[in-house]
């Protein structure tokens, strides 16, 4: 085991099912509403990898000196992929970090050589719910209290 790893800082923590929906329904509330009214359309709720995106990627971080992950909240930009459904939605970007003690404070973002430029080490896109969910979704939706005191269940 390395340095790093002995002091690497947790920085999360297994859920509860409570802790989950108290999470995303203050998101929901807070911030989702608001951004779906502004572009028109329902903005993302939550972005989908395969397990094998996710492992590929965090064996591509350990692989060059990398010991965590940040990830970033973004917006499909024009012209991304061939799915014009999914510009202006939000989404992740995870970006490869070192830390030298394995805390977040003192984490860099990892840059790889490929060629004679070096690059940065990340991943982005992800299916966005919506507008692709599948069925995952359950039953249980939330309410919405629009700022004009209009409600609206998802």
């Amino acid at each position: 085991m390395s340095t790093i790893e002995k002091n690497a800082v947790q920085a999360g923590k297994y859920g509860t099912k409570q802790e989950v929906d108290s999470f995303i329904g203050k998101y929901k509330q807070e911030r989702w509403a608001d951004n779906s009214e502004r572009m028109g359309k329902a903005d993302s709720l939550s972005v989908w990898f395969t397990l094998e995106e996710l492992e590929g990627f965090m064996e591509n971080v350990k692989n060059n000196g990398g010991n965590g992950v940040r990830f970033h909240f973004g917006v499909f930009p024009e012209g991304y992929g061939e799915n014009p459904e999914f510009v202006g939605r939000q989404t992740v970007v995870m970006v490869g970090n070192r830390s030298k003690d394995g805390s977040y404070a003192t984490s860099k973002e990892l840059h790889i050589h490929d060629g004679e430029v070096p690059k940065v080490l990340a991943y982005v896109g992800g299916m966005p719910c919506p507008p692709f969910c599948g069925s995952g979704l359950g039953n249980k939706g939330s309410l919405i209290v629009r700022s004009d005191n209009s409600m609206e269940v998802i």
